[in-house]
């Protein structure tokens, strides 16, 4: 790698930036300034000027899609490059440059400023995030929701967008239950309010009508900014700016004309927006997040309870016993299943480039894990999203934040086998004695679980409010990961009694389009295979 200078109009640029590539174009890295602010990082390019207008842009789609791609075409029609300057700027690092961790893992914001009014009016904010599908695992989709709620709610974040760009492959010409569910997470993440915003940027194209993939939007039902034809707004990109200039000139440069056809379509469309506020949204994604602690949290206080029940039938059994042969013995020993709460420790592996979300929020006076996995904008739980209020929403106490902990553990519900003795003392033997003693603890142990069982209706009742709250305010409510809590619910709710709130849910259950149960069977598919 070598630095560069030369004559062209952007000579200055030139010398602060890094030679990656010689020949026609010339590429090069550009210099940017780079803060992380929580887990998050913002990169630079030149000085903001607060009397010029900023427009921002969230790209979101699959692996692959060419979301890195589209942000340094938009950085380099911002900066006036034209073909015939024989140079392309990179603002996004290549991975095959030696990163430990992809940089795509992560939500990144990129500011270009001082360009204003060379080809655009205004400066441009482009918020990257982790592509959906990533073949490393479903926990990776699930954390997008928890970077952009960090990043939304941040003091040094982004308040509001001007457009949320669905990055779209021109060969995605299939609706399958891979393209659904992707198409039916990033739609899971939004506010009604930004429907108008959304707006398909297609890669890989070749100039004409998508059809395909305007086919696709259709038939998986995303509700996103119509033309005059009641069509989805889309724009088109080529990938091949910066290929090779040497062999195939001319179909190089009718590619080029694609892009700079779509990125001035594409920004013409931005300066005609205004900007939407994001409150809804993160209200979305705060309800989506608080959804799943809850779910999780009531699947391992009912493992608790029916593990309880276990211990219950043995107690109950053994006192039976103990009555019967009342007349043999004083006292007998039997064997049960004890349960009780154990630290396990988390896997050490990260899941980004920081180990921030490989720690539990655990409440220490209730033993249990309020939010894991996902925990991800800072390091005390007062911060942390099911925390409201001062006090937790999810664990049994609904404790305050000064008892729980972030902790490299989680607490893992177990049994063991334990031998207890049971008997009565000669000096209170008597028939009527030891019934009443053998009723008493039995009592007990019933009045224990129905406490528990009371605790756990409390719980479903809240999961309950999260999914009528969603149905209020999300753009998408059904969500593939959504509908999996649907189910469980249902079963729950059923349990319980109450035909009302089983008929709400079932109800919304039967409103899932063929996109959503094509996305939820990709779902299901990557949780059995994991």
């Amino acid at each position: 790698m070598q630095k560069m200078n030369t004559s062209s109009k952007f000579k200055d640029i030139i010398s602060e930036s890094l030679l990656i590539q010689s020949g026609s174009p010339s590429v090069f890295q550009l210099d940017t300034k780079t803060e992380d602010f929580g887990p998050l990082t913002r990169k630079t390019l030149g000085k903001k000027n607060l009397n010029k207008a900023n427009r921002a842009v969230l790209l979101v789609g699959e692996t692959g899609a060419g979301k890195s791609t589209v942000i340094n075409a938009l950085v380099n029609h911002t900066m006036g490059v034209k073909f015939e300057d024989e140079v392309w700027f990179q603002i996004v690092e290549d991975e095959k440059r030696g990163q430990t961790e992809s940089q795509t893992s992560d939500v990144i914001v990129y500011e270009i400023f001082g360009f204003e009014d060379q080809t655009l009016p205004f400066s441009l904010t482009i918020i990257d995030t982790p592509g959906f599908g990533d073949t490393r695992g479903i926990e990776k989709d699930l954390i997008v929701s928890q970077r952009l709620f960090d990043l939304f709610r941040s003091d040094e974040g982004i308040q509001e967008i001007h457009a949320v760009g669905l990055v779209v492959k021109a060969t995605d010409n299939r609706v399958n239950d891979r393209l659904s569910y992707v198409f039916n997470s990033v739609m899971s993440l939004f506010g009604k309010n930004l429907e108008q915003s959304i707006v398909a940027l297609i890669t890989h194209s070749d100039g004409r009508q998508p059809k395909n993939v305007l086919q696709a939007l259709e038939a998986t039902k995303i509700r996103c900014a119509k033309n005059e034809k009641n069509q989805p707004i889309y724009f088109l990109f080529d990938n091949s700016q910066s290929d090779d200039r040497s062999e195939d000139t001319e179909f190089i440069k009718i590619a080029t004309e694609i892009s700079e056809r779509g990125l001035r379509t594409f920004t013409d469309f931005l300066e005609k927006k205004t900007a939407q506020k994001l409150m809804t949204t993160t209200d979305v994604l705060n309800e989506r997040i608080s959804l799943t602690a809850c779910v999780q949290n009531l699947q391992e206080r009912i493992l608790l309870i029916e593990q309880k029940q276990v211990e219950l039938k043995q107690t109950h059994d053994a006192l039976v016993k103990q009555v019967e042969n009342m007349n043999k013995s004083e006292t007998f020993t039997v064997e049960v299943d004890v349960v009780f709460k154990e630290k396990e420790p988390l896997r050490s592996q990260k899941i980004f480039r920081q180990n921030i979300f490989e720690k539990a929020m655990v409440c220490t006076i209730c033993e249990e894990n309020c939010h894991y996995p996902g925990c991800t904008l800072v390091r005390r739980p007062q911060h942390c999203e099911v925390i409201r209020k001062g006090h937790c929403t999810v664990c049994t106490g609904k404790c305050p934040a000064s008892a729980h902990v972030k902790e490299n553990w989680r607490y893992v519900t177990k049994t063991k086998k334990v031998k207890k003795t049971v008997g009565v003392k000669k000096e209170i033997k008597t028939e009527k004695g030891d019934a009443e003693k053998n009723f008493n603890i039995v009592k007990g142990l019933i009045n224990e679980i129905q406490k528990l069982r009371s605790e756990k209706f409390q719980l479903i009742d809240e999961a309950y409010q999260h999914v009528i709250k969603l149905e209020e305010i999300a753009l998408q409510v059904n969500a593939g990961t959504t509908l999996v809590h649907l189910d469980f619910l249902i079963t729950k709710m059923k349990e319980k009694g109450d035909t009302k709130k089983v008929q709400k849910l079932d109800e919304m259950r039967t409103q899932m389009d063929e996109g959503t149960k094509l996305a939820l069977q990709y779902l299901w598919g990557r949780v059995t295979t994991v």
